[in-house]
């Protein structure tokens, strides 16, 4: 009976209640796959995994006969051509606002706030979804508006990460949101992030709007769990 790993596999970390034990760990095999990796050893993918190179091997064997991973000339394992067909299924089927617009309503359930999704369009930002707060005070935008790109905190973020230069850009970068007052609107906050997709593509901006005087200091962490929740679900 092999010893029990002192260590405990992601596998183990992450199982799925009332799951299968060997499909979580088949599932953690293909995750250890990232953007920029075009194959893995054996080693690498025990190391990722935290599952013994034994195990690892079982995993492949099974993922290898479904066209999931597939054996390099150089002994190293990649990503299958399953993995392709199911993805262009899945593109096919892909709806931006089955994702989008539950996790934005779940955002205004808990703060009770306005939540709209921005991306960019020629020089100008078009609020694609939006979510308005019950409360009768509130920022009255619609879907299908267009806003300033060089006002708002949506129309920041979009602008950050398309490049712009400056030391507020900067600061978007490096935290990974922002938080502005009155940009667009006098005593109107605005909390935005990225959402980013598979391929690191910016999707759009999620934001998050409040009168002043409502503000709370978490919604900048709800707003961000949001965003990437959001990314997540785009495999970003």
């Amino acid at each position: 009976m092999p010893k029990k790993s002192a260590t405990t596999s992601l596998a183990d970390e992450q199982a799925a209640p009332g799951g299968a034990a060997a499909v979580d760990k088949a599932v953690t095999v293909l995750a250890a796959f990232r953007a920029g990796d075009r194959a893995l050893s054996v080693t690498e993918l025990a190391e990722r995994t935290r599952l013994y190179k034994s195990t690892v091997l079982r995993l492949l064997a099974s993922l290898a006969h479904g066209r999931l991973v597939q054996r390099t000339a150089d002994g190293q394992w990649s990503l299958g051509p399953e993995v392709a067909r199911l993805a262009s299924i899945y593109s096919a089927s892909f709806s931006l606002e089955d994702l989008v617009m539950p996790e934005m309503r779940a955002l205004m359930e808990r703060t009770q706030e306005s939540v709209a999704f921005h991306v960019r369009q020629g020089d100008q930002r078009l609020v694609l979804y939006r979510v308005d707060s019950p409360q009768l005070l509130r920022d009255h935008v619609r879907a299908g508006d267009l806003l300033p790109l060089d006002r708002g905190a949506g129309g920041r973020v979009l602008m950050a990460f398309a490049g712009a230069k400056g030391r507020m850009y900067d600061k978007v970068r490096r935290d990974g949101f922002v938080m502005v007052s009155g940009d667009r609107v006098p005593g109107l906050v605005g909390i935005s992030a990225p959402v980013w997709n598979a391929a690191r593509e910016l999707v759009g901006a999620l934001t998050l709007t409040a009168p002043e005087q409502r503000v709370r200091p978490s919604f900048a962490d709800e707003l961000r769990r949001s965003a990437q929740a959001l990314t997540g679900l785009l495999g970003g």
